[in-house]
């Protein structure tokens, strides 16, 4: 998680083996405040059941396409969501991430949380 305005990374999260993004976040169990607005990907279908507060695109389908409405807003969420691309880019610099992580697992974590104090002390100093 990221905030939007400064670009830092605020929080992260991990699991063991394959699991997608959204059950990693459904078994965080985080809690937001109401006032908070979480800007997702179209994997996170579902996430206004678990936050009201939020927004995820439109999914096109082949029958009912998206309406003349539905493509604007998509659009738009994904205009303020690239805040978040932009930082995965930046962190993606470190192959670790880029790449097949071949390492002791354990220490994955750890080494993501040293990367992300790395970036947001370069926004710092920027």
């Amino acid at each position: 998680m990221a905030d939007r305005k400064s670009t830092q990374i605020v929080a992260t999260a991990f699991g063991y083996g394959s699991k997608h993004d959204f059950q990693l976040f459904k078994d965080d169990g985080s809690e937001f405040a109401e006032h908070l607005r979480i800007l997702a990907d179209a994997g996170y279908q579902g996430l206004a059941e678990l936050h009201e507060n939020c927004q995820t695109p439109f999914k096109k389908s082949k029958y009912p396409a998206l309406t003349k409405r539905e493509k604007p807003r998509n659009r738009a969420l994904a205009r303020k969501r690239i805040v978040i691309e932009h930082i995965f880019c930046k962190l993606k610099v470190f192959r670790i991430l880029s790449e097949r992580y071949r390492n002791r697992r354990k220490r994955f974590a750890l080494r993501f949380n040293l990367i992300a104090a790395i970036y947001n002390l370069e926004l710092k100093q920027n």
